[in-house]
């Protein structure tokens, strides 16, 4: 799709202060080198224990470092589990206190941090790949066009079929108590995940899904196969979105970097409320139960850290610390 020079520089003016929201554009404005730092997986066991295992790509070209967060006094009969991508970046969420509340709760979760086997917070151009079920083709900012992503039916398969029994020999799992949260090219493996693979887990939480993403291909055929396809397979949904998200006023942008506008010229393949829309449409598959939830004032970059407080609060009746993770700007964000 092109757009002329007008257009752009009109949606550049409409849209000042769009939030980056690409890995391989927006990650350049926000620390793509960002750094774990010390988190509580190099912390001595205390209401968890983590264990830690990585899995080779076929290829030999991927390597995922899986973190098992096991309560230290699991009861004997099994527990739910709770897969999250983006593994480093959740890590840096937790906290011995959070972890401790958890520990309490009469079956506490299983925590499977999926993420790569560096110590980068956000491999951006590693989670574009296996996080995304459409090939985008976009120009850059040098109007050179890239065809990046794909990977998600691979990656699905790397867990339904390498991850999960893993963890399944190291924790006792139950197998009707699992859910997969991701954040925005995240959270939309997991709405993939929900059209491909309805029985793979039995809860989605999708926070700031890249509906946009290759010029809003995740709302067609695809989604509309799902809700056409009345298999009646049950499952709860969670799509969460930053307030500020949904209005389009997500900080200040440099307007004059040409990888701005070429994000510009990307995200209106979905409007900023698209994932609002969506969850009207998924609450009339049979089986489903749709929540939606906006956080007040909050930003893309925020919405990582709120939303998976929010997902552990939801799934296991912890205390919301969602609140407590800053507006718009608070944080960097993670595409």
């Amino acid at each position: 799709m092109q757009f002329s020079a007008r257009f752009v520089a009109r949606l550049a003016v409409l849209t000042m202060g769009v939030l980056l929201a690409t890995p391989y554009a927006y990650a350049q404005q926000r620390n793509p080198n960002q750094l774990m730092g010390h988190t509580v997986l190099d912390a001595p066991a205390a209401a968890y224990r983590f264990e830690r295992f990585v899995v080779d790509s076929p290829d030999g070209q991927r390597r995922w470092r899986v973190n098992v967060g096991i309560p230290a006094r699991a009861p004997g009969s099994p527990l739910p589990a709770l897969y999250a991508l983006d593994g480093n970046a959740a890590a840096m969420v937790l906290d011995q206190a959070l972890l401790a509340e958890l520990a309490a709760r009469k079956a506490p979760p299983v925590l499977v941090l999926i993420g790569y086997d560096n110590e980068l917070r956000i491999d951006s151009p590693a989670r574009t790949r296996d996080y995304t079920a459409w090939i985008d083709r976009a120009d850059d900012e040098s109007g050179t066009t890239q065809a990046v992503g794909g990977g998600a039916w691979a990656f699905a398969d790397v867990i339904e079929r390498r991850i999960k029994p893993e963890v399944a020999r190291r924790a006792r799992i139950d197998p009707t108590q699992q859910a997969l949260w991701g954040h925005s090219l995240g959270g939309l493996f997991v709405l993939s995940t929900l059209y491909t693979r309805p029985a793979a887990f039995q809860y989605y939480l999708s926070a700031s899904p890249s509906l946009w993403w290759s010029q809003g291909a995740p709302q067609g055929d695809l989604e509309r196969q799902f809700i056409d396809n009345t298999h009646g397979q049950k499952a709860q949904v969670w799509l969460m979105l930053g307030g500020a998200e949904r209005v389009g006023d997500r900080g200040k942008r440099d307007m004059n970097n040409p990888r701005v506008v070429a994000h510009l010229r990307r995200i209106g393949g979905a409007t900023p409320d698209a994932a609002l829309q969506l969850s009207t449409r998924l609450a009339e598959v049979p089986g489903l139960q749709v929540r939606y939830r906006e956080f007040p004032g909050l930003g893309h970059g925020p919405m990582l850290p709120a939303s998976f407080h929010a997902a552990l609060a939801e799934l296991y009746g912890v205390r919301d610390r969602s609140s407590e993770d800053g507006g718009s700007d608070a944080a960097p964000a993670a595409e």
